[in-house]
């Protein structure tokens, strides 16, 4: 007898979209087929059945920054969303930069986190001897590098450090690439206005073409496969159409969804993100990326603030917003007006993160592979508020807008943890495992 069936549902499998029901034991998908006999049945009779949604790129703020956001909150919005697998980032309150800060981190969401989770290790000056080391370490996921936008020793602007990191590394590098001198000497621009709506003039498109063909060329030089983090703006898919080779692209559901200046005059601060959110020009560029097969994730880059802290002046106010628990719902929609389809959604959302991480047992509904779903209602239609969201912050941008394409359960390995928004069982998380 089965720990669980999903009954009649209709299954995104790696091979395609198929009626049938799977059958779960400890844990695991033991089967794709037609069966009865099982301790819990659940009926997805019009309903679609896909892997949980893998976001590579989160920031879960902990520690050092829990008054926004914890495991705990963070993984629950995750869970909430129909996200079962997520990679936190390294800016953190101490830098998560060393063997002791990435354990720390481990011991705090052990117990505490819905949904199973990895760490990045952030390059530096600092760590670069030990990398190689440090990214095989159980519970990191890799190497993240920022370019720009970061503080103390996480921000690696120079070309010398950057390359030898690339060199001393052996998994695939996630890279934030803005060009930190261009955005120094361009800052006065928003100083002067103290307007948000000046945000991507100040952090222009050439700002971020820069940054990505310099980590490019230095990829080449290391020989070494970068992934580079929300991509935002047609001239670097152009350039990038050229390096699938070396480099993999990242884009966000907010730079899909979200264009200047309505979002600036819209929602005025919470628009404020790096990089920022550009125009419409840019964003077809990225559906168009999507469309032709140079995107290959898609990554909520999560990052929570509090309203306060994002009701300073201009430019002082913080980048980021929230997204895990918005990013399929948002995503639907956009596969229910006809921007991409539902397989290459998931394809976004599950197959590339688990084959450019090796993540084991993720991201692919077959046999053998963690029993993750999330369990899908592709014709309802529900508002996003704020009221809905788990995150601590206890906003997001996309209050008030009204999607078709709901999140209806969320299944954990073979444990059902969500189900029509009202959270169940309790905290199960683990560290996720990857491969070499």
């Amino acid at each position: 007898m089965f720990d669980l069936i999903l009954k009649n549902g209709t299954v995104v499998t790696p091979g395609g979209i198929t009626e049938t029901d799977i059958a779960v034991m400890n844990g695991r998908i033991a089967g794709l087929g037609d069966f009865s006999s099982a301790k819990k049945t659940i009926d997805c009779k019009n309903l679609h059945i896909l892997p949980g949604a893998i976001d590579t790129h989160v920031h879960f703020r902990e520690p050092g920054l829990t008054h926004k956001e914890d495991f705990t909150t963070g993984t629950l919005s995750a869970i909430a969303g129909g996200v079962t697998t997520i990679f936190d980032m390294p800016n953190t309150d101490p830098l998560t930069i060393t063997a002791k800060t990435l354990q720390d981190k481990l011991q705090m969401a052990k117990g505490r986190a819905w949904c199973d989770y990895a760490f990045f290790i952030g390059g530096s000056a600092d760590n670069t001897n030990n990398l190689n080391v440090l990214e095989k370490m159980p519970g990191c996921c890799g190497v993240k590098i920022y370019m720009g936008s970061s503080t103390g020793s996480l921000l690696t602007a120079e070309d010398d450090i950057i390359l030898s990191i690339l060199k001393k590394c052996v998994r695939r590098i996630a890279i934030h690439a803005e060009d930190e001198e261009r955005l120094k000497s361009r800052r006065h621009i928003a100083e002067a206005s103290h307007d948000v709506k000046d945000h991507p003039n100040w952090r222009d498109a050439e700002t971020a073409l820069m940054a990505s063909k310099r980590a490019v060329g230095l990829a080449r030089e290391a020989g070494q496969p970068i992934h580079l983090l929300h991509i935002t703006s047609a001239d670097e898919m152009a350039f990038l159409s050229d390096h699938k080779d070396i480099a993999t692209v990242e884009v966000t559901p907010h730079h899909l969804t979200l264009s200047a200046p309505e979002c600036y005059k819209n929602i005025g601060i919470l628009a404020q993100i790096n990089p920022p959110i550009r125009d419409k020009h840019h964003q077809e560029a990225l559906w168009k990326a999507i469309r032709n097969g140079l995107v290959d994730t898609i990554g909520s880059d999560h990052a929570p603030h509090t309203l306060d802290e994002k009701d300073k002046i201009y430019p002082d106010s913080p980048s980021g917003m929230p997204g895990v628990q918005t990013t399929l719902p948002i995503m639907l929609n956009h596969v229910n007006k006809g921007r991409l389809s539902l397989e290459r959604m998931v394809d976004l959302l599950a197959h590339r993160p688990q084959c450019l991480y090796q993540i084991t047992g993720k991201g692919r509904i077959a046999v053998g592979y963690d029993a993750d779903f999330a369990i899908i209602d592709l014709r309802k239609s529900n508002t996003i508020t704020n009221k809905w969201i788990k995150s601590k912050c206890g906003w997001t941008p996309y209050n008030g807008i009204t999607v078709t394409g709901w999140v209806q359960g969320t299944i954990l390995r073979g444990s059902l943890v969500m189900w029509e928004d009202e959270i169940l069982e309790s905290p199960e998380g683990r560290k996720v495992i990857l491969g070499d």
